[in-house]
């Protein structure tokens, strides 16, 4: 091992030569010694060029799973998630293939992005994690996958909240009205749910007052029953005092529509 060390540290003249080299087993050697050292840049250069001449071989199962730990490790997460799952399809029987599932659905996780950008990624990793919880119930890493499945479900759920109070601002209170509906059936425990009770309300009251004489009282009477529905739920709101405003204003409206 102490020759395949100094042949790792060797000049880029060398290095050279190694990448020109036939044999196979000398650069595998010579890989191995790069990613036990953390050189992850040389030891990729050399897996990539034998990937073809040990694939299905014990030595092409350590190749790609250790091709997919560079990667990971120098932060490149979307094609380390590309190998590990290449790695789960090619060797699916290896006794690293669950850790190589697990990590292909926690690389999606690392580029899911923030709430407010397209989330397929996101799709893609809890479809990935939901996965491999179904396929390693039993698994020592099942408990933090639930968290991480918790975890972009709530920026879905962000996501979908930040567009319901888009359209209550640009004043669509139809589609606000119908997307603050539609979250709390998706998302029956909300942390937001006193909030969208509020904002149903405001939104009703806003409703009414731009609509046409003959469309306000059933509107601001939804305003007044999303007030008293949160009041029910939540008697000791932080919201109390803003809710107990709203209703109080739809009232005084019905009170002079005829």
């Amino acid at each position: 091992m102490a020759l395949i060390g100094l042949v790792a540290l060797a000049s880029c003249d060398d290095f050279n030569r190694m990448i020109k080299s036939t044999d196979n087993d000398m650069k595998y050697e010579v890989a191995m010694d790069y990613y036990e050292r953390g050189d992850y840049n040389h030891a990729l250069q050399l897996f990539d060029l034998l990937q073809a001449s040990f694939r299905n071989t014990p030595r092409g199962e350590i190749i790609t799973y250790r091709t997919a730990l560079c990667y990971y490790y120098q932060k490149d997460y979307e094609i380390a998630g590309y190998y590990f799952n290449r790695f789960t399809q090619a060797y699916a029987f290896s006794k690293d293939a669950e850790k190589a599932a697990f990590m292909s659905a926690y690389c999606s996780y690392l580029i899911s992005p923030e709430a407010g950008l397209d989330q397929t990624n996101t799709q893609t990793a809890i479809s990935q994690l939901k996965s491999f919880i179904e396929r390693y119930p039993q698994s020592d890493s099942l408990y933090r996958a639930q968290q991480l499945m918790t975890n972009l479900n709530e920026k879905l759920e962000e996501k979908d909240y930040n567009i319901c109070l888009l359209f209550y601002r640009m004043e669509n209170y139809s589609a606000a009205i119908t997307s603050f509906e539609n979250l709390l059936k998706k998302y029956p425990n909300t942390k937001h749910r006193e909030e969208i009770l509020l904002n149903m309300a405001t939104t009703y009251y806003d409703y009414a007052e731009n609509s046409i004489p003959e469309k306000q009282r059933e509107r601001y009477e939804s305003c007044i029953e999303q007030c008293n529905t949160l009041s029910y739920l939540y008697p000791e709101s932080s919201y109390s005092r803003d809710i107990q405003s709203v209703a109080a204003k739809a009232r005084k409206k019905l009170e002079n529509i005829q």
